[in-house]
């Protein structure tokens, strides 16, 4: 059994995330002939088929599907090895995006890990959005950001599922109320469209009495008794209550938070060491308990 190709499992984790082989051509610094090359041989070095022709664009295949699972692990372990072993030399500061959404239980494990595993280096935190960091990204103001994936697209990379769920008071009965009464984010908030998407579906009259684009002054709302809102399963807190189907809550999409950085030419040891902290830290992250 010859051993897999790295370049060519990275190469084909750029296809995936870009869609498109001339975008991961431009990403991992090859032309587009050498990708699709590097292609053919993985396709020959495990016997099967990777992509299918989808119009312009392409897409994987079920065994490619499979394999880019692996691609990405084995991707993400190897700049996680070539970190830990340059400890102590990485030096400089680093710029990180997220919503405060998940700040709060993200952060402090993040920032830990890394402030030990790269004492010298400086990380630069800002909380907005995910439509403003996606902005950021795109100027150039941030080097990394982790976000909610939804009609993003280009340089994101899924690095957790969670469920997202309907959240109220332990202590009140607000969820019983005729009209509902809502804590939501702002207008662009895709995890608003989804809860009013699915009160529509089911009929449920409501009204949205805060709005907010922090989660602290959302999930105070919730807390107080005053409203009922969404949140993803990792960013409940202590006396919240999940709301199910069988309190008359429809079930609602899961919620997919990515990592995106901006495309540039040049490494960024820096960024890499960092987003590949963010991963395992997210890859162990435990459920905050009800």
């Amino acid at each position: 059994m010859h051993p897999l190709d790295i370049d060519q499992l990275r190469s084909l984790v750029a296809i995936a995330e870009t869609g498109s082989f001339t975008q991961a051509a431009e990403r991992v610094h090859k032309t587009q002939s050498a990708v699709s090359m590097q292609m053919k041989r993985l396709e020959e070095r495990i016997g099967r088929e990777i992509f299918a022709r989808a119009g312009r664009g392409v897409r994987l295949t079920d065994d490619g599907e499979r394999l880019l699972d692996y691609a990405r692990r084995i991707v993400w372990l190897q700049t996680e090895c070539l970190a830990r072993f340059a400890e102590g030399d990485l030096a400089g500061r680093v710029r990180l995006g997220l919503p405060d959404d998940y700040a709060e239980r993200y952060l402090p494990e993040i920032l830990a890990r890394f402030a030990r595993a790269h004492p010298r280096a400086e990380v630069t935190v800002v909380c907005e959005p995910t439509d403003m960091l996606v902005a950021r990204i795109g100027s150039g103001d941030l080097d990394l950001a982790i976000i909610t994936e939804a009609r993003h697209r280009g340089s994101i990379e899924t690095i957790r599922t969670e469920a997202l769920l309907w959240v109220g008071s332990g202590r009140h009965r607000t969820h019983a109320q005729t009209p509902l009464p809502l804590a939501l984010g702002r207008p662009a908030c895709v995890w608003r469209a989804a809860a009013l998407a699915a009160l529509e579906r089911v009929g449920r009259p409501n009204r949205i009495l805060f709005v907010s684009w922090s989660s602290t002054a959302v999930g105070a709302a919730v807390l107080a008794g005053l409203a009922v809102s969404v949140l993803p399963e990792s960013a409940l807190r202590p006396g919240m209550r999940i709301l199910s189907p069988a309190d008359g809550f429809p079930a609602l999409p899961t919620c997919r938070i990515g990592l995106m950085r901006p495309r540039i030419p040049e490494p960024m040891p820096l960024a890499d060491a960092l987003a590949a902290q963010i991963r395992e830290c997210l890859d162990n992250l435990g459920i905050a308990a009800e």
